[in-house]
């Protein structure tokens, strides 16, 4: 069943005579006659009786106008609200982030994203950094935030801020009371030979699905300090949790740490490895570019890389270099 011919017969119907119809729509009487024998052929009545005057709805005919009407009235509604979708902040869209990393990034962005763009609904989908890369690939997220993500044909990187997985204690009363600057905010000299002991009584407690506290761990392993005790985890959150409540050293994002409002939590020691990390912004290549999604994208990345004009992103580059040179 042809568009045109349910539009040709409402035409027809609204009129009454198929010529003025043909002069309406700016075709030919015969192309409307043709198109309508074609439409009865299919829905098998007759829908015009003819007569010298014009022509009358049949009672199937005046039953099928009906609904001819309101699906065409449908599809306009509907055509209005996709060309909506295309060029105005309108739509609907999911964003896959790590619980932990959303705990720090979200808050921040979400009250001026919302206050900004009140037509565009976004839900948020957690797992893993590596669960939310695979639900991008699968379009069952639109964006996702991902640490450092391994670049794929299908996928479009963008690099927001600098981040640094560390070794992370407590803060004793007496170190909140007598802090030591030692030019990172996030630690405090101690003694080396303290530092080693705490590592090596434990417990070690780290997320066991990130790379980064698996390279630790054996970097830790190669100097010999290493403790026995170790407590695997399946949430940052949790090793968050446990860190704050004095239970051994935890291997943490710094940003994560950070992200404590009684600052509680600093690095075991500015000396001790360390492992650099990028947070990304991706996206599948072929994401169908509406006037929503690309405001959302550039809100996205704005509020991403304002984060990475901080100082605690200065301070991570700094010691890339410095650790670079090292190695060198």
């Amino acid at each position: 069943m042809h568009l045109t011919d349910l539009h040709y017969f409402q035409t027809i119907a609204h009129y009454g005579n198929i010529t003025a119809a043909a002069r309406t729509l700016g075709v030919r009487q015969p192309t409307l006659t043709v198109a309508m024998h074609r439409l009865e052929a299919e829905i098998g009545t007759t829908l015009f009786l003819r007569d010298r005057s014009g022509v009358t709805l049949t009672d199937t005919g005046k039953a099928f106008l009906q609904y001819v009407s309101e699906a065409l009235s449908l599809l306009d509604v509907g055509t209005q609200h996709v060309q909506g979708l295309e060029t105005d902040d309108v739509g609907s869209f999911i964003l896959g982030v790590p619980s932990a990393l959303g705990s720090y990034f979200l808050p921040s962005f979400f009250p001026d994203f919302l206050r900004q763009a009140p037509r565009i609904d976004v839900s948020l989908w957690t797992g893993t950094g590596q669960a939310v890369y695979q639900a991008v690939l699968t379009r069952d997220v639109h964006f996702g935030l991902v640490v450092n993500p391994t670049p794929h044909p299908e996928l479009v990187l963008t690099q927001l801020f600098h981040d640094a997985t560390d070794f992370f204690v407590a803060s004793s009363s007496e170190d909140m009371a007598h802090p030591v600057n030692t030019g990172d905010a996030n630690s405090r000299s101690i003694d080396w030979d303290t530092v080693c002991a705490q590592l090596r009584t434990g417990p070690l407690v780290y997320v066991s699905y990130m790379s980064q506290a698996h390279v630790l761990r054996e970097r830790l392993g190669t100097e010999q300090l290493l403790p026995v005790q170790q407590l695997r985890c399946g949430e940052l959150e949790v090793v968050k949790s446990l860190a704050l409540a004095g239970v051994g050293v935890a291997i943490l994002p710094r940003r994560v740490a950070a992200s404590d409002p009684l600052k509680r939590l600093h690095r075991l020691h500015p000396d001790l490895p360390f492992i650099h990390d990028a947070v990304y912004l991706i996206h599948r290549a072929d994401l169908h570019r509406t006037q929503a999604v690309a405001r959302l994208k550039d809100a996205l990345v704005t509020h991403g890389q304002r984060l990475g004009s901080d100082a605690e992103s200065q301070l991570i580059q700094q010691e890339i270099v410095r650790q670079t040179h090292k190695t060198s």
